[in-house]
């Protein structure tokens, strides 16, 4: 079957060429439907249980993300006219950003305070340029005195300050809005700078990072993808020595990827910064299949074959192992699934159609490309690559000391691997060079964090968050979250209500306490609320029944771990001392990271799992072989614990999306062990010879190929280490490195092991009668 079909399609190379092009324009076609969103929500299921809590929250009270103006005198101090001037105007201009809610600052905190019976509301600081000196110095008292403002909007020291501005996103319309957000704050900031060199400014915040995420994931998709794949085809131009070959082999690369993207585009799927990763899988699986038909029809040609039987001959050498290798890989890739993150789920889907549409063209375009395209033959006495020779040599003459020796250096990395710590921060995402991050790490160090968790508290009926039992397990809330390691800033209504309870008993500091009657608590809170200008509301503090609070703690940058910790000793703490009204889950963005970060180490190590028993099956059945179906677990196996021991020694931690690597690159270490093996068997069933003979033929055959692609593979992925997007950079650098593992798994360790399993065992007699269709 394969003979003959390696025959028409060299027999019939314009039809076959015209047939694959109309099919994939019409599958790349639906390149035009696909939607481009860089909301962090889409990494979260609709039933995801800490996306669902969020929403929840969101939906209670406003719905908001912010940006944060960080504001840093370089004479360190904010109580002067020049600096409380510049965040007044920043303040007010704040408000005209597009989709903003809500502006807060030092200046137009909502001061409360008494006079007589009466409660007076006022902006802290009013017209900045003509206040006095004694009222700079009370301004300065005031705001370092209030829970409220200090480690949030000013720091202890008085000497940075920030601006929060909350936006509400339209869901749907996020990767357009999150721009014209940012370009309104960064012209203000612009402004700001040109006016006062003597001010830093910072920009950070939930939408500062989203906009960053979509920039800097534009930016790889314009420059190191192509660059990647600009270095992979000069690699293959230099390694290969055939400009018709390269030529061939990224026409196939590009119509395997429009294809997959297309069809992505059909089944409706939304790319996001994790996804568009797509293409560069695609592409190193794509040039596999083409490097390995190429190098045996260019031997073929050398050995003096005219073109049709070089290619008839490579693709019945070949066909088998692709097929084999694009159906496991396919199987590795969609292991993904099992992830609890849409984008990583998607990521595997549009990479496996892609490798299946590379099965396809690398047996059928590919071959008809070369039957048109001018060859230059280069005689040459055999067509037995004789480079691979000293290679095959040493690791034969080696073989116990390389067996022993790697298989010493695989448990030690192994044992390694467990170190890995998970630690997702958001900032990190992107490389200590950016903006953003600087901007973050500035803020964590000097005034407050941008991580946060929420809390809706709730009374057991509407108006029960007056209620002084309510407020009192509220307060001890409060205070045991303000005890506890990491956190910076606690934002709750205990702390108005407290102050307000001391404004209309003269300001007397020994009345700053919870009031002792819900009636007189619901009427000092109606009377505040009544004195609040328009958007500066309790809205995002209180529901609309008064029924339940949100309480928001602010934490320093901590690892997912650590921040897992602290919410479970919260739930810990809201079971022993809170009414069940009040047991709630803690919900925020950094929560639902953290969660799902944890699963999805844990869905990835079983999608492997599951993906190597399947791959196993496959394999045993198609080399008709129990023993080199489960020695096959092992080359596929060993580079992954390799690379990841690697990493946990030398970094140490790694995010939940680097965690899908091992899936990822299963599929390229598969291709290198069903090639050698295949080989392999070829050698020793079809032409009957023994272990080392067979090892031989096996390095000579498909030794060069699989060094090729692997070194050509590393070069590209090492390019992509290059960006400053952490999911490339360390998906890159991880992926090369396990590439690399893999190389020399497949060529110091997995020979050895197939000649101490089979030592003795002769090779089965030769086939004189011809090879059968699949095996020649």
């Amino acid at each position: 079957m394969t003979q003959g079909l390696a025959r028409w399609v060299t027999a019939h190379p314009i039809g076959v060429i015209l047939t694959t092009l109309i099919l994939v324009i019409l599958a790349a076609s639906g390149a035009r439907l696909l939607g481009f969103s860089n909301d962090y929500r889409l990494f979260f299921s609709a039933d995801n249980p800490q996306l669902q809590a969020f929403e929840e929250l969101q939906q209670t009270y406003t719905k908001s993300n912010n940006v944060v103006i960080v504001i840093a005198p370089e004479r360190g101090q904010v109580f002067n006219r020049e600096v409380l001037s510049v965040v007044e105007q920043l303040t007010e201009a704040a408000w005209q950003t597009p989709y903003s809610t809500r502006v807060d600052s030092i200046t137009n905190f909502q001061h409360s305070y008494g006079e007589g019976d009466d409660l007076i509301v006022e902006q802290l600081v009013e017209d900045a340029p003509q206040l006095t000196d004694a009222e700079i110095q009370a301004v300065r008292r005031i705001a370092l005195n209030e829970p409220l403002l200090v480690n949030k909007l000013i720091a202890p020291e008085g000497d940075v300050t920030a601006i929060n501005v909350a936006v509400y996103l339209p869901e749907k319309e996020a990767h357009r809005a999150t721009p014209e957000v940012m370009e309104f704050i960064q012209r203000l900031v612009t402004e700001a700078e040109r006016q006062h060199p003597q001010i830093d400014f910072y920009v950070t915040g939930i939408v500062a990072m989203n906009h960053a995420l979509q920039e800097y994931s534009e930016a790889d998709l314009k420059t190191l993808v192509p660059a990647t794949f600009l270095v992979v085809v000069i690699g293959l131009a230099l390694l290969l020595r055939s400009a018709t070959g390269t030529l061939s082999t990224v026409l196939v690369v590009c119509c395997s990827t429009a294809a997959a993207m297309g069809l992505a585009g059909w089944l409706g799927i939304i790319l996001t910064p994790s996804s568009i990763g797509a293409p560069t899988i695609i592409a190193t699986l794509a040039i596999a299949d083409c490097v390995h038909v190429l190098t045996n029809f260019l031997f073929a040609r050398r050995d003096g074959n005219d073109k049709q039987a070089a290619m008839v001959e490579s693709l019945c050498l070949n066909f088998k192992p692709i097929v084999l290798t694009s159906v496991t890989t396919a199987v590795g890739l969609l292991s993904l699934n099992f992830s609890d993150a849409p984008p990583l789920r998607d990521l595997g889907n549009i990479a496996a159609m892609g490798v299946m549409v590379a099965l396809l063209l690398s047996v059928t375009l590919l071959p008809a490309l070369m039957m048109i395209l001018p060859v230059r033959r280069r005689p040459q006495a055999g067509a037995v690559d004789t480079t691979m020779a000293p290679l095959a040599d040493f690791v034969i003459a080696r073989r116990r000391s390389l067996l022993w020796g790697v298989g010493l250096v695989i448990v030690i990395l192994a044992a390694a691997v467990p170190q890995n710590r998970l630690n997702d921060e958001f900032h990190k995402f992107f490389s200590e060079d950016t903006a953003v991050r600087q901007a973050t790490e500035f803020i964590d160090r000097n005034l407050t964090g941008i991580y946060e968790i929420h809390y809706s508290l709730a009374a057991s009926e509407p108006g029960g968050i007056s209620a002084p039992a309510f407020l009192e397990t509220l307060q001890a809330f409060t205070d045991w979250y303000r005890q506890q390691p990491h956190v910076i800033h606690v934002h709750s209504l205990v702390d108005i209500m407290k102050r307000l309870n001391q404004n209309l008993h003269g300001d007397d500091p020994d009345w700053y306490r919870i009031p002792g009657q819900r009636d007189l608590a619901a009427q000092y809170l109606l009377l505040y609320e009544m004195s609040l200008p328009y958007g500066l509301d309790l809205n995002d503090r209180i529901n609309i029944d008064k029924s339940a609070t949100r309480v928001t703690v602010t934490l320093t940058n901590l690892s997912s771990r650590e921040l897992l910790d602290l919410e479970a000793r919260a739930q810990a703490w809201l079971r022993e001392h809170a009414p069940p009204s009040m047991q709630t889950e803690g919900a925020s963005s950094p929560i639902m990271f953290a969660h799902i970060g944890e699963r999805n180490i844990r869905s990835s190590l079983l999608g492997t799992a599951v993906a190597l028993v399947l791959i196993s099956f496959i394999l045993i059945f198609a080399l008709r072989s129990l023993k080199l179906g489960l020695i096959s677990l092992v080359p596929n196996l060993v580079p992954a614990l390799m690379a990841f021991g690697v990493w946990a020694l030398s970094v140490g931690q790694i995010g939940f999306a680097m965690s899908i690597v091992a899936s990822m690159s299963l599929g390229i270490i598969v291709d290198d062990t069903v090639h050698f093996l295949s080989k392999y068997l070829h050698a020793r069933r079809e032409k009957g010879m023994d272990a080392e003979a067979a090892i031989r033929y096996t390095f000579a055959t498909v030794g060069r190929a699989l060094w090729v692609t692997s070194l050509v593979l590393i070069a590209g992925f090492l390019v992509l280490s290059l960006s400053d997007f952490e999911f490339n950079s360390g998906t890159g650098a991880l992926m090369a490195l396990t590439i690399f593992c893999a190389l020399l798994a497949d060529f110091f360790f997995l020979p050895p092991l197939l000649m101490t399993l089979e030592q003795g065992r002769p090779g089965a007699p030769p086939q004189r009668q011809g090879l059968g269709d699949d095996e020649r």
